[in-house]
């Protein structure tokens, strides 16, 4: 027994190991190709040294073993071929997919990292010229230059408007740091969403009146109840009306209706703006975007960050907000649950 291993190793050795060589070339050029392939050529390559081993031990002579093992070696490649090409096509998914998640998510990192510089390079520029004029007025009031009680009133007030607007930008910016923040938890309740929007209306008409501007609701007594937090959808819809206040001429009309969608409560805001740029409207919602490059002193309070954090209040509903053109302007549509009661 001992004289006839010792007789059979050498030559297993002898012609398993060039075939298992050749198999490790051949896998090595399968799998630049093809997962797939590779994991045929993995389970193959084995078979093929074990088979080689076999026909030389046998000294290339037909013996009963030498078919019995042909058989067996054959019946599980039949075996090994579908399961090993089955499980490559399934790792090419696998890792296909894997491959588009990291870089979706590498995208969505660069894109933030972008906001995130462009909102700071914004942000420091709309706090730098209102802080510029505050302490050019302040130091024309400590050094007397202005004096007369008319021209000392104006400078107050123009001061008073400038703190005003930096403190709406913090506001904002904090509204939109728990906005988006995953510790954000709200307390939903029954809504009636004619009594959200009327108090957002009322909030934001003085404003609308000054931009001679009109803001109409179409029956809001009738309108859905909806689940959401009082403050939080107020400051939704607040944020959607200002921004169509601030970008319709004088003379326009804002119209807000309302009505039901399945399980989804819906609610327009239709604005005069004239529309926007088909190419800014996938960006109208990000953090930081603007579709001017101007920015002035005198766009108005607050960052600019209003429709990024009423997207943010949206989705923390369990809603969606989107946008759309439609003459004379575009329409703002929010999304909510409705409420499985009626106020």
């Amino acid at each position: 027994m001992l004289d006839e291993l010792a007789h059979a190793v050498p030559l297993a050795l002898l012609f398993a190991l060039p075939v298992a060589a050749v198999g490790g070339v051949l896998l090595h050029v399968m799998r630049r190709r093809s997962i797939a392939a590779a994991m045929v050529t993995l389970g193959l390559v084995p078979l093929a040294a074990a088979l080689g081993g076999v026909v030389g031990v046998s000294g290339f002579m037909y013996t009963p073993q030498l078919v019995g093992t042909i058989a067996v070696c054959g019946v599980v490649g039949v075996v090994t071929v579908p399961v090993a090409w089955w499980l490559g096509r399934r790792f090419a998914r696998e890792a296909l997919w894997q491959r588009e998640a990291d870089a979706a998510e590498l995208d969505a990192v660069r894109h933030a990292e972008a906001a995130r510089r462009e909102l700071v390079a914004w942000m420091s520029h709309d706090l730098r010229s209102p802080l510029a004029g505050i302490r050019g007025m302040t130091d024309a009031l400590t050094d007397g230059i202005v004096s007369e009680p008319a021209d000392v009133a104006d400078y107050l007030a123009r001061i008073r408007r400038e703190s005003d607007r930096m403190a709406g930008m913090v506001e904002d910016l904090f509204q939109l740091s728990r906005a988006t923040s995953a510790a954000l938890h709200l307390c939903l309740v029954p809504l009636a969403l004619g009594e959200v929007v009327s108090d957002a209306v009322a909030a934001e008409g003085p404003a609308a009146a000054a931009a001679g501007v009109e803001i109409v609701a179409d029956s809001p007594q009738d309108w859905p109840v909806v689940r959401g937090s009082d403050s939080e959808l107020t400051r939704t819809v607040r944020n959607l009306l200002a921004n169509a206040v601030r970008h319709t001429p004088a003379g326009g009309r804002i119209e807000l209706t309302a009505g039901l969608r399945g399980d989804h409560a819906w609610l327009r805001v239709q604005d005069g703006c004239g529309g926007i740029a088909e190419e800014d409207l996938p960006r109208v919602f990000a953090v930081g975007f603007r579709g001017g490059t101007a920015r002035t002193p005198g766009e108005g309070p607050g960052a600019g960050l209003g429709l990024a954090i009423a997207r943010a209040f949206a989705e923390a509903h369990g809603g969606t907000i989107g946008v759309r053109n439609r003459a004379p302007g575009c329409v703002f549509e929010l999304a909510l649950p409705r409420a499985s009661v009626r106020a």
